[in-house]
């Protein structure tokens, strides 16, 4: 996925200001910093917000890595964000949002240029995977090539915008300040509430295929299942935002507004599935031609399904993997049950350090 000659056609280097959110883990925060300060553009500093975390052991020599330890705990994305923008050391022009379990791309930043230089204000870049090193991290990797593929290239493509990941993203302070300042967003889905807000000002968010981070991928049954609960609550808490940006999509003729909240209407897609076979199974016992219908359209959705892993060059560890999607969809329904109690079962996925397992 890597663009070609990517230096040959230079644009200005934006100022950035790298937000790094980590929370009550750090063990992973030194090879993130270690990946940015890798990174070939100069104009830059690294915000890293350690919420709730023990920073004896972070020592970090570069004077371009500014460590953060909030006073009070502060439990929310956002309220992190604002934390770094209150520190910030000069006025940047743009920032752009790091998980603490993510590696970055050499090239990111001047991939971010290009898409700012073409004149946008946010921009998703991918999620590529870190670690494939359990069956479930790779269906978790399945899932990703998908949502790059679908919510991100072709809804981008169209016209209207891609869909932000929580992570490998990058925004104008400007824009970012005037979206969510007056927000107090708990829990999880704060990317879904900037992009509503984003695209109800009637701007679109570039997809960057070549704006690159390496993201830990759920590789255990027990991060699954936390991490899934709180997904799937901020679907059903935000998936009307849906309605509101078709609404207004028709009543401004924007193409923009109008895809992105049909999308935002789309429910998981294990639930999407699952509910799809009961509605197959039911109709074999009610209309034959219905049942039909259904069983095309399932077959259509996972011919759907491969071809963005072989538009995205799925390697055959992921290919394997899918013979654990039953499996797979069968946690997800552990997750669905305990969605409404997400947030309080879990405030941050936790990762494990190589060669550590769950209990």
């Amino acid at each position: 996925m890597k663009r070609v000659n990517t230096t040959e056609q230079s644009v200005p280097e934006g100022d950035y200001a790298i937000i790094v959110t980590a929370y009550e883990q750090t063990h992973m925060l030194p090879a993130v910093v270690a990946s940015i300060l890798r990174s070939k553009h100069t104009n830059y500093l690294i915000y890293i917000v350690a919420d709730k975390c023990d920073v004896s052991t972070l020592h970090f020599a570069d004077e371009r890595v500014i460590l953060l330890r909030p006073e009070q705990v502060l439990s929310s994305n956002t309220r992190s964000h604002f934390y770094a923008i209150q520190h910030f050391r000069r006025p940047h022009e743009r920032l752009t949002i790091i998980d603490s379990d993510n590696l970055v791309d050499e090239n990111y930043l001047h991939e971010l240029d290009r898409s700012f230089n073409d004149g946008f204000l946010a921009v998703q870049g991918v999620r590529n995977a870190k670690n494939k090193n359990t069956m479930y991290a790779c269906l978790d990797a399945a899932r990703d090539l998908y949502y790059h593929f679908y919510d991100g290239k072709i809804l981008f493509g169209v016209g209207s915008s891609a869909t932000l990941a929580g992570s490998g993203m990058a925004f104008t302070v400007s824009l970012y300040r005037e979206c969510l300042t007056q927000l107090d967003i708990r829990g999880a889905g704060f990317d879904k509430v900037l992009q509503f807000e984003i695209l109800k000002r009637s701007k679109r968010i570039a997809f960057n295929q070549h704006a690159i981070v390496y993201d830990e991928k759920t590789a255990y049954t027990d991060q699954l299942v936390k991490q899934r609960s709180r997904w799937i609550n901020t679907w059903f808490k935000y998936f009307r935002f849906g309605f509101s940006l078709m609404g207004k999509g028709i009543l401004n003729a924007n193409v923009n507004q109008l895809l992105f909240g049909f999308t935002l209407l789309r429910p998981p897609l294990f639930i999407l599935l699952a509910l799809s076979l009961v509605f197959f199974l039911i109709n074999v016992f009610i209309n034959i031609w219905v049942a039909i219908a259904w069983i095309v359209g399932i077959l259509a959705f996972v011919g759907g399904f491969f071809l963005s892993l072989h538009h995205s060059e799925a390697d055959k560890q992921i290919y394997a993997s899918l013979k654990g999607i039953p499996l797979f969809i069968g946690y997800q329904l552990v997750s669905l049950v305990k969605a409404r109690k997400a947030n309080t079962i879990s405030i941050a996925t936790k990762h494990y350090e190589r060669g550590e397992t769950t209990k």
